[in-house]
């Protein structure tokens, strides 16, 4: 006889079979011989479940984190730094461009390209935020070539060694999260001191040969190339300012001067105390022919038939006598 046949048939073929009770019995049974604890913990055992994993959290393509304007102002420094006007098509000329339509490029000579590989980094020190959400971000950056180094034998060019410049960079947004824009070009300045004069708006055209744009560009040129001597003799009554010494300028020209008084466009100075803040744009051209495109901000106060520089953006290094605050020692001056 077959034993397939002999077997006997207990469960209906086309039902399935449930296995789950069966196995609970002989847990129960089996842990009953093993002892009472053993029975205790087989009941309190949960059934089998499947895990299923948590979801995972996402982050909101709406958030983002806000944008720092020192982190910005040093990345765009940097940049401009490496950048030269003859390829504005170049990778980090077209970076410049993307932080700052407006700056201008510097203008190297042929013999300065090779320069452009040198080591140079930049590192925001200071923001100061002013009204309107306007901010001036003072970056030193350092390597570089030092212009102030003899030439070695046979090379014009000075040599690399550690040198460090400081910039003051001026933008607007950041501070709620908005977008950062940078106004445009640099200006290079002494070791930072007071507040920075807050930005303005600069509507008024100012004369190129008016006793203001005249005054600014002997100013200037006092400032960049002359290691700061006869600087007082432009200042208001009591500010101090220190000229950068790093990296004078042989050769410096006013481009632009704008301000947002209407005083500042006359021919002839206004009464004593008229005040307007002023925007310059100069060109300073180093010892290696390069030429650096910067933009300052000032504040200019008349006094005596003549304007004298009352506020300069990041570069005063002492309050004026009789400051208060440290927003009045960037733009005001006592008696002499």
């Amino acid at each position: 006889m077959s034993l397939r046949r002999s077997r006997p048939e207990t469960v209906p073929g086309r039902r399935p079979v449930s296995r789950g009770p069966r196995f609970a019995r002989i847990g129960i049974w089996t842990a009953l011989a093993a002892g009472p604890l053993a029975l205790a913990v087989a009941l309190a055992a949960p059934e089998a479940t499947v895990a299923q994993a948590a979801p995972t959290a996402r982050v909101s393509d709406d958030v983002r984190l806000p944008a720092e304007p020192g982190g910005v102002a040093e990345m765009f420094v940097e940049l401009w730094l490496r950048s030269d006007a003859a390829a504005p098509d170049s990778n980090v000329a077209v970076a410049v461009r993307a932080l700052a339509p407006q700056a201008q490029l510097p203008k190297r000579p042929h013999s300065e390209v090779g320069a452009l590989a040198s080591a140079v980094r930049a590192v925001a020190v200071r923001t100061s935020w002013a009204p309107g959400g306007r901010w001036t971000a003072v970056v030193a950056a350092y390597g570089g070539r030092d212009q102030t180094a003899p030439a070695a034998p046979g090379n014009p060019v000075a040599g690399d060694v550690a040198l460090v410049r400081y910039f003051a960079v001026s933008g607007t947004g950041g501070k709620d999260g908005g977008p950062v824009a940078i106004n445009g070009s640099p200006a290079e300045i002494a070791t930072p001191g007071a507040v920075a004069v807050p930005d303005s708006v600069f509507t008024h055209r100012v004369p190129a040969s008016g006793a203001l744009a005249t005054s600014l560009g002997e100013f200037v040129r006092a400032y960049l190339g002359g290691q700061g001597a006869g600087l007082e003799r432009y200042l208001s009554p009591g500010l101090e300012v220190s000229a950068p010494k790093a990296a004078p300028y042989v050769r410096v020209d006013v481009e632009d001067v704008a301000a947002d008084a209407e005083s500042a466009v006359e021919a002839t100075v206004p009464a004593d105390g008229a005040r307007a803040r002023v925007r310059v744009r100069v060109i300073g051209e180093d010892r290696a022919g390069v030429r650096w495109p910067l933009v300052y901000r000032l504040e200019v106060t008349a006094r005596a038939g003549r304007w004298e520089v009352s506020g300069l953006e990041a570069g005063v290094t002492a309050p004026p006598t009789g400051s208060t605050s440290p927003s009045a020692a960037a733009v005001a001056g006592g008696a002499r």
